[in-house]
């Protein structure tokens, strides 16, 4: 299941659970703290300068592009390895994306132009880097009328 965050609405942090793989380089130990939507500070154990820069190619590379989750009992996540491909890794994983957002991701989304779509919160971007945060000690919550409520659990589905 994935879906585009609001462009300006993301706040916090987020860190890897597996290496990511850009351009060649890995990238992994890494955090980043959002700010109304903008990634406002990077720090990496491997690999910093490269996800600086990638998060530099473009205004629309220093925000949000995605949220998928993926549960932790999924078999590619049991396999337990690292696929170095991002096209393979994101299926092992809950995942999240600098850049881009995906049309798809709105009623209509598809048939929208640029404006429109940015007026409805999407991202844009020449870039769409996808990095795996799930693992067994996440926890994800939603909000729904002003309540949260629990969604997953240690990186398994609770609804």
């Amino acid at each position: 299941m994935f879906t585009a965050p609001h462009k300006d609405k993301v706040n916090g942090y987020v860190r890897n659970s597996k290496p990511l793989v850009y351009g060649g380089n890995v990238i992994d130990g890494f955090t980043m703290e959002f700010k109304d939507g903008k990634i406002i500070k990077v720090t990496a154990e491997k690999g910093e300068d490269v996800l600086k820069q990638a998060i530099s190619l473009d205004e629309g590379a220093s925000y949000p592009g995605e949220v998928a989750l993926v549960p932790v009992d999924s078999p590619i996540y049991q396999l337990n390895v690292i696929f170095y491909n991002t096209l393979f890794d994101e299926n092992a994983a809950s995942h999240f994306a600098f850049g881009r957002a995906y049309p798809t991701c709105v009623e209509n989304g598809e048939n929208m132009n640029e404006e429109e779509l940015k007026n409805v919160g999407l991202n844009n971007s020449i870039t769409h880097v996808d990095f795996m945060i799930g693992n067994e000690e996440l926890n994800v919550y939603g909000i729904k009328e002003g309540k949260e409520e629990l969604i997953m659990k240690n990186g398994r589905w609770v609804i």
